[in-house]
């Protein structure tokens, strides 16, 4: 055991060392020593205070806001590769800027593209990530990509809910599928809301397609940023006669005005894994750790073993 411990090293950026700490010990393993130095001008620098000479080295780091994180992450692959490391694998449980996966309007940058080609230009040997907001940008790498999947987590808590009148909804057409898996794995019906955009974060207008009076709603969604889409969907669930309506999604984004939103909404709790730390304070949020999720992925890695078991939908 000690022999295999030794060929490999778990490392954190500093916006996701909470994580890393719980995955660290699921797996029976400390967290490499990594030293950052800053300067005053807002430069930083980072540096492994042990050999990772021919070890395989797992960098956890989510690339939420700032682009500082993405840039720790850069910074620490450049440094791995430098100091002889025998393969680089991102950790990244919530994967920044995926939702510029394609041109929507003309003279827009690509950005999930541009990021991929960043990490593969620091040297990627393989990336394993969670809940892409676009299953495709899996293909804008040119190295292995195990998608994981919240919903190992997520699913297990609705059923201990035991909720008698369960109905799954998406909060827009495009979440449609993921929508669609959860109501097949739990047996029940799936209804829709039809949204137009005016502009991005604000709402011009939404309809929900499906019946949902007398029952207990579950929105899915892959992420939350401002909370509009999913407060608006709550509150007119609940006012076509809904008995109960959560959410649950992957990526606790909840920027700006999110978190009073949830709070003033109908939503009776909203369900997140751990992907992106949250900070703020609001009684409906809830989140569950995806640490023992990463850790299993990461012992079949470094035993070349099949990782598809991990998925339950």
């Amino acid at each position: 055991m000690t022999d295999e411990k030794n060929s490999y090293l778990v490392v954190s950026g500093s916006a996701t060392r909470y994580l890393a700490e719980k995955i660290c010990a699921h797996l029976g393993c400390p967290l490499g020593n990594l030293v950052m130095t800053k300067f005053s001008d807002g430069e930083f620098a980072v540096s492994f205070e042990e050999s990772i000479r021919g070890r395989d080295i797992f960098l956890v780091q989510s690339t939420f806001p700032s682009s500082d994180n993405l840039m720790e992450l850069l910074l620490m692959m450049d440094a791995a590769k430098r100091a002889s490391a025998r393969s680089i694998n991102a950790v990244i449980p919530y994967f920044g800027w995926a939702r510029q996966d394609r041109k929507d309007k003309p003279r827009v940058s690509i950005g999930a593209k541009l990021v991929a080609d960043l990490l593969g230009v620091a040297g990627i040997d393989r990336l394993i990530t969670m809940d892409l907001h676009a299953d495709q940008i899996q293909g804008f790498f040119d190295v292995p990509v195990d998608h994981l999947y919240g919903s190992g987590v997520i699913l297990p808590y609705l059923k201990n809910l035991n909720l008698k009148n369960l109905v799954i909804a998406s909060p827009d057409v495009g979440g449609a599928k993921r929508a669609k898996s959860y109501a097949k794995y739990l047996d029940c019906p799936l209804v829709l809301c039809n949204k137009t955009r005016a502009c991005a974060n604000v709402i011009a207008e939404m309809q929900v397609i499906g019946d949902v009076k007398d029952k207990d709603v579950v929105i899915v969604d892959d992420m939350v940023d401002t909370a509009g889409t999913i407060t608006k969907a709550a509150d007119m669930m609940k006012a076509a006669g809904a008995r109960s309506v959560r959410a649950v999604a992957s990526h606790c984004v909840m920027s700006g005005p999110a978190s009073e939103r949830v709070q003033a909404s109908a939503l009776e709790e909203i369900v997140f894994t751990d992907s992106i730390p949250y900070t703020q304070r609001c009684a409906k949020v809830k989140q569950l750790s995806v640490a023992e999720m990463f850790a299993e992925t990461i012992r079949r890695v470094i035993n070349n073993e099949s990782i598809s078991s991990q998925y339950i939908v």
